[in-house]
């Protein structure tokens, strides 16, 4: 049995394959670019206009990376028998949408999600095999 966790985040994704007994690691880094848009200038007279910034750009530019980024990251489990996804904030909350939306078969597949930071590769080796019941020997 193909068991497969995964920690991700906006910036790269690792994962841990646990295949009868064996294990290995994988990672995958996302190509999403941090935008950082300044706030609106102030004209130069006084009561003057104001540009405006479009975050309308921005978060749609960033919502078709998101997109290839997750189906990038499907493509790589897209053979697990079972998935647990870790991850900061709401990034689990938002694969698992796009794995509903996109990969419904893989999503059925999905056992766990759950909400972390950042961790040693030990550290999340033994969260997965606590989440599949695996014991560590």
């Amino acid at each position: 049995m193909k068991q497969i966790g995964i920690w991700l985040d906006k910036q790269e994704t690792n994962g841990v394959v646990l295949n009868n007994g064996k294990e290995s690691f994988f990672n995958i880094v996302s190509e999403l670019d941090f935008y950082n848009p300044k706030g609106g200038a102030r004209s130069k007279t006084k009561w003057g206009p104001q540009d405006v910034v479009q975050d309308s750009k921005y978060l749609e530019r960033e919502k078709h990376q998101l997109k290839k980024y997750f189906e990038e990251i499907a493509e790589q489990v897209s053979d697990a028998d079972e998935l647990a996804i870790f991850g900061p904030a709401e990034t689990p909350d938002k694969f698992l949408d796009a794995l509903k939306t996109r990969h419904s078969r893989l999503a059925d597949k999905v056992k766990k999600t759950e909400t972390t930071d950042s961790m040693t590769q030990n550290q999340f080796k033994a969260l997965v095999k606590k989440s599949f019941g695996a014991d560590d020997r």
